[in-house]
This record gives C-alpha cells, sequence and structure tokens, in this order.
C-alpha cells in the first residue's frame, strides 16, 4: 500500500448506513468527518433525514456479510441489542409469483430489526473510531474546489454559515435526495447521465403488538408478493418480527392499486391481496402506531463512474442508485460496494492517482446487478414509466420465472434463488451448469397449496387448523402445500 503522501482529511456528506460505512473504510487511512443535517440519536431513535425508517427493513446476508467485515463483530452487536438473525428459507413463510416456498433447512439468513435499531448500531461502533467525528445538525451548501479536483465544502453549522471544511476526499453519501448532480455542474463537470424506472409503488407500515409467546417460538417472517407478469397493479403484504416482541407490518402497490394511510383500510388491503394470510394475522392486533405512508419511490441511477468526476470526489450508497424499497437491495448494496472500496484502498492508498474514479467504478458491479433485477420488474407493472426492458430480457425471464417455479419444489432451486436474491451470489449463479439442469427439470408437481405454517404457528396467532394434509417442513409440522410462480419481489 503506497502511504508516501496520504491525505490527511476526509469529510463523508451523510450520517446514515452507507455513510457510516464510508467512515469506518477511510478511518483506516485518514481522520473523518460525518457531516449530518440531524442530530445523530445515541440509541435507536427516528431521524427526520431518513423518513423511509419507519417501514420494514431486511438486511440480506450478502449485506450483512460485508459489514461483518468491514466491522468484525456487528452481527452480534445487533443480536445483543434486540435484532433477530433469520434462517431462509426455515423462518420465512413467503409466496412468490410463482408460489409458496418451502421452509427448508437454511440457504441464507437476514438480519430482522427496525431501521432504527440497525442504524444505532454500526452509529455506536463507527463514532467510537478513532479519527471519526461527526458535525451535526449541518447541511452541506455545496462542493469547494474545481472541475478538475475538489478540495471540501461549505457547509451551513449551528454556529456559522458558508462554514469551509477543507478535505483530501469528499464522499457523497446523501441518500435519495442528494445534490451531488448539481453540485458537480457548478464546478463545470457535466454529462453526468442519470436513469429512472417508476412503478408508482407507495408502501404503508404500521407497527403491531405480537401475539402473545409469538416472539418466543421465533415466529417466522411473512411475505406475499406479486406477480409483475400479471397486468394489474402490484400489491403486497409482508409482517417482520422485530425487536421488542412487535410486527412490523408493510403494505405496497404501485400505480392503481396503492395503500393509504387510513388506518381503517389497512387491514382489508392486506386481505385483498393474492393471499389474504397478512390480514388474517394482523385482525386483533393492537397496533402501537399510526400507518406511516411513503411515496417518491422510483428506481433512480446516476452514472457517475461514467462521468469525467474531479479527484477528491466519489459518491456511494442511494446517493448512486435507489431501488424500489421492496427487493430489499440498498443497504446490501451499499455494504458490498463500500468494501469494495475498502479493498481498492489497501491495495493502492489514498494517495494513489485517480483513486476516486477506480473506487467510483468499483461499486458500479454492485449497483448493475441490483438495478437490472429491480428495473426489469418494475417497468412490468401497468403505467410504469422510464426505460423499456433491453432485447433478450423476455427470453431471460422466461428462464427466471422456470427457475422460481423449481424453487417452490427443488431444495437445489431454492438454494439458488435465495444465493441471488440475498446478493450473496451474483445472478450469473442461475447459468450454472448444475443449476440450469435442475430448471430443465423444473415442475409444480407437489407445491404448497397454503401458507407453510406449523400447528404451533398457528395456534399462537390465533388462527384455526389449517383444512388438507399436512407436510414436515424443518420448523415443524406444517399446513398444505401447492402451485407456483417470479423473481422480482424479495422483501
Amino acid at each position: 500500500m503506497n502511504q508516501s503522501s496520504p491525505p490527511r482529511h476526509a469529510v463523508v456528506i451523510g450520517g446514515s448506513l452507507a455513510g457510516l460505512l464510508a467512515a469506518a473504510v477511510l478511518a483506516e487511512h485518514a481522520t473523518v468527518t460525518v457531516i449530518d443535517a440531524d442530530p445523530l440519536p445515541e440509541g435507536p431513535a427516528p431521524r427526520r433525514g431518513l423518513p423511509q425508517a419507519r417501514h420494514t427493513h431486511l438486511l440480506w446476508s450478502g449485506g450483512a456479510r460485508a459489514i461483518e467485515q468491514i466491522l468484525p463483530g456487528i452481527t452480534q452487536d445487533w443480536t445483543d441489542a434486540g435484532a433477530i438473525r433469520r434462517s431462509l428459507p426455515t423462518d420465512l413463510v413467503t409466496k412468490t409469483a410463482q408460489g409458496w416456498i418451502p421452509r427448508c433447512g437454511e440457504k441464507q439468513f437476514n438480519i430482522s430489526c427496525s431501521r432504527d435499531l440497525l442504524d444505532s448500531v454500526v452509529r455506536a461502533r463507527v463514532t467510537a473510531l478513532k479519527g471519526v467525528t461527526t458535525l451535526q445538525q449541518s447541511r452541506v451548501r455545496g462542493l469547494e474546489g474545481t472541475a478538475a479536483k475538489v478540495t471540501g465544502v461549505r457547509v451551513d453549522t449551528p454556529q456559522e454559515k458558508d462554514l469551509l471544511v477543507s478535505a483530501d476526499l469528499v464522499i457523497d453519501a446523501s441518500g435519495r435526495g442528494s445534490r451531488a448532480r448539481t453540485w458537480l455542474q457548478t464546478l463545470g463537470v457535466s454529462g453526468i447521465r442519470q436513469a429512472e424506472v417508476d412503478s408508482g409503488l407507495v408502501y404503508a407500515t404500521r407497527i403491531f403488538e405480537a401475539p402473545p409467546g409469538a416472539h418466543e417460538m421465533g415466529f417466522p417472517i411473512i411475505n406475499v408478493q406479486s406477480d409483475p407478469r400479471v397486468p394489474v397493479p402490484g400489491q403486497t403484504a409482508t409482517i417482520v418480527p422485530i425487536e421488542n416482541g412487535q410486527w412490523q407490518a408493510t403494505l405496497s402497490g404501485t400505480r392503481g392499486g396503492q395503500p393509504t394511510g387510513d388506518p381503517d383500510r389497512f387491514i382489508p388491503f392486506a386481505k385483498g391481496i393474492r393471499d389474504p394470510i397478512v390480514g388474517e394475522l394482523l385482525e386483533g392486533r393492537k397496533p402501537l402506531t399510526d400507518v406511516a405512508v411513503t411515496q417518491g419511490t422510483a428506481n433512480r441511477r446516476v452514472y457517475f463512474e461514467k462521468a469525467e468526476l474531479p479527484d477528491g470526489f466519489f459518491a456511494v450508497g442511494d446517493s448512486v442508485a435507489t431501488f424500489n424499497p421492496l427487493y430489499g437491495q440498498g443497504m446490501t448494496v451499499a455494504a458490498q460496494g463500500l468494501l469494495a472500496v475498502r479493498t481498492l484502498l489497501r491495495a493502492k492508498g489514498l494517495a494513489h492517482p485517480g483513486f476516486c474514479r477506480e473506487a467510483q467504478r468499483a461499486i458500479a458491479p454492485q449497483v448493475s446487478t441490483a438495478w437490472e433485477l429491480a428495473t426489469s420488474q418494475d417497468i412490468l407493472y401497468p403505467g410504469a414509466t422510464g426505460m423499456k426492458p433491453r432485447a433478450g430480457t423476455g427470453l431471460l425471464n422466461g428462464y427466471v420465472n422456470r427457475l422460481m417455479t423449481g424453487a417452490t419444489t427443488d431444495e437445489v432451486l431454492t438454494a439458488a434463488l435465495f444465493n441471488v436474491l440475498t446478493m450473496s451470489s451474483t445472478p450469473t449463479h442461475w447459468l450454472r451448469p448444475s443449476v440450469v439442469w435442475h430448471v430443465l427439470r423444473a415442475s409444480e408437481r407437489g407445491a404448497l397449496q397454503a401458507p407453510p405454517l406449523s400447528v404451533a404457528e398457528r395456534a399462537v396467532a390465533g388462527l384455526g387448523p389449517a383444512s388438507g394434509p399436512v407436510s414436515g417442513p424443518v420448523s415443524g409440522p406444517v399446513d398444505p402445500v401447492g402451485p407456483a410462480d417470479a423473481v422480482g419481489q424479495a422483501r
């Protein structure tokens, strides 16, 4: 690693998950100042600048492993704080577009908790690192420097307006509302292309008190997805057991079928989608919050890696790309991208000429994979706007549909599905000969016909016994099983 003249100071714009991970990566090489417009809470508390935190967040195993490499021991810290490590698909009752996924032994995992808890644990670890400081309740006005070199930022702080904070490196992690393109254009940087695909998705979340005994027994995540192949608005419903014995329930709908903030319509909406199980489970549960509604969930990507960026600047996280939140990709994409940046930093050092352009390009593969998975599905919904699928997409989607049909009956394909959806493998994993052989033999025969909840789970949730034959997943005896269907909306 070239340490001959390392930069002395880095600025990270934004103190959310991507910004904190960027600070952790940079702290090995420079002092770091994290600038955020909010006061950063000491524990798990909401922040005005992160309104989507009110909704369900699942950190996939691909992202959890990346963060674990950046912050060793963080998974244990999360679980110590109340988060739940969930085996997939063992602890998941999910209906994909093709049908119910059997609850076989662990293939991957996720971390289930509120976003406030998830961020607070990372924030405590990162802000305790040597050389990391925060500048809170401070808003960045713009970048300082030229089209060739960024030398800092101008900031309005509670004490001073238009304060110059000099830096050898500036990372924009300010999220969906990033103004980086405008700031760069002000410096004379042009030609930064942006793409967008918008399904018109709206999502609504409410937290409920879980039934007695549900938390202790490890009640599974419940998820009913939409089917983007059917030309109707895509509607989904999810229950995620989180810390403190609570159920976080999120509904979503694309253009023409969106949920509202009306609490009286929350459970009826959940009952009205492809399977009513989420609504049935919520019936009679005590609500602990009002209904939180978020719009403006378009997939948006800024192609920073294709622009002539100035030295001393690159962007990460939602500043680079935002995805339909139902796919659960954002945190994992950010973490994996920053792990790639760390590898680059350790190999070449911050003083390496052209480091920032290389860092931006190192992030791009993770972004591209998630972008293709999300947009190829979202553009199919009625009224969706944006770029159309590339030639050949239909053939690929046909193959993926067949793979996902097979995942309802074939454990090899179930594993392949979760390897990619959790971003533990790239989609090329689905083209391995061993996977292709199983896809060619894929069948719906014997697929589950009903939610695979065990007798004990139905009892604790207050549901009556299911009719039909009982089969036996890893988590215990379950109720019946049957049909199938599409890649997209894993949460």
